[in-house]
């Protein structure tokens, strides 16, 4: 348990980090499953405009240190790559 103030207030800090990280990844995933629907329905045109909004919130996750890098790169390239091969 902390025990000083400066302790109890990193604590405090960590606990407000989580949960905020926690709404984005929690965004990230919708968005990706957003993604896996479309392709899943086998409609291009939704499963790209999907993947164009899903983008973003995946580099943005990057930006904030919710994702690594290369992990959303990789992401992106293999849910492009099946966005492609519907057409």
């Amino acid at each position: 348990m902390a025990n000083t103030p400066q302790s109890k207030k990193r604590a405090k800090q960590n606990e407000a980090r989580f949960a905020v990280n926690k709404m984005r990844r929690s965004r990230i995933r919708t968005y990706l499953r957003q993604v896996e629907e479309a392709i899943a329905s086998g409609d291009q045109a939704a499963a790209a405009d999907a993947l164009k909004k899903a983008q973003p919130e995946l580099m943005r996750g990057v930006s904030k240190g919710v994702v690594h890098k290369n992990t959303a790169a990789r992401k992106m390239s293999r849910l492009a790559s099946r966005v492609k091969a519907l057409a």
